[in-house]
């Protein structure tokens, strides 16, 4: 059996399809990039969905269909951002569970995103929270700082474990407004998680990538790789596909001494029936 969950973030809201044509946009596109990142050794894949024109959208009826092509074509734990764009009103957020996902994140706070802000009140938290309980939907607790883990132990303390009782949680690491890319900050966060914590990964942003998760493995987290988070292998060395990065991560936790779960046994680690 697997012991390394390796999710990956294929498209994300921030990259323009003019400025990088590889990146899959389109139903088609993220099937194809589902189903070879499956074969590199994913196990879970976090899903930003794009309209005809390539733009970040939060349309239902797109969600709901990308959501079932997904499900048809892979065995991925499916995991759709309730982030979406920065710019999305907080109710098309909610309502992103509609679309029945296995999983979904949950930023536990609002973060300086670069030149943006990534607006995560807490009202809306709880109010998050408490749907993704109603609908069996696990989430993973995006922490981008201290503070957030801080509002980790304050969210479950108040509406106690998530459904399926495992506490998944992902440091994203990086951002400008956020938590450096640092092996420092990455122990300094695993040290102040809650207790009831059972697992979790790191995302290191671009250059601190590799930094991050060599850091995640030595203290035995997870990884999560992609193009929303790099867009180089190297420097001007560009990804070409999705699931390069899933491989470098795969050769990563070989080294390490870990094996890729499939997505079954992410279903297990994660407390999905």
């Amino acid at each position: 059996m697997g012991d390394l969950l390796i999710t990956v973030a294929p498209t994300g809201a921030e990259t323009s399809k003019a400025d990088c044509p590889q990146l899959p946009t389109t139903t088609d596109e993220l099937v194809a990039t589902a189903v070879a990142c499956e074969a590199a050794g994913a196990a879970m894949i976090h899903v930003h969905i794009r309209d005809g024109e390539h733009r970040p959208t939060l349309e239902p009826a797109r969600l709901a269909e990308t959501v079932t092509a997904l499900r048809e074509a892979t065995s991925l734990v499916i995991q759709l951002s309730t982030g979406g764009s920065v710019h999305d009103p907080l109710d098309q957020r909610l309502a992103v569970l509609d679309a029945q996902p296995d999983a979904c994140s949950l930023t536990m706070g609002t973060t300086n995103f670069g030149d943006d802000v990534f607006l995560n009140p807490w009202p809306f938290v709880c109010d998050l929270y408490r749907l993704s309980q109603e609908r069996a939907v696990v989430p993973e607790f995006e922490l981008f700082d201290l503070g957030q883990v801080a509002s980790l132990h304050r969210l479950l303390d108040r509406f106690g474990l998530p459904y399926g009782g495992k506490v998944y949680v992902d440091l994203v690491m990086g951002v400008p407004g956020g938590m450096p890319g640092t092996a420092d900050a990455l122990v300094a966060a695993v040290a102040a998680l809650p207790d009831v914590t059972t697992s979790w990964s790191a995302t290191g942003i671009g250059r601190s990538t590799l930094a991050v998760g060599l850091a995640s493995l030595s203290k035995g987290g997870h990884l999560r790789v992609g193009m929303e988070d790099v867009l180089t292998l190297a420097r001007g060395v560009p990804v070409e596909r999705n699931d390069q990065l899933v491989e470098r991560a795969v050769e990563m936790g070989r080294l390490a001494q870990r094996t890729p779960m499939s997505g079954p046994e992410a279903r297990v680690l994660l407390g999905l029936s």
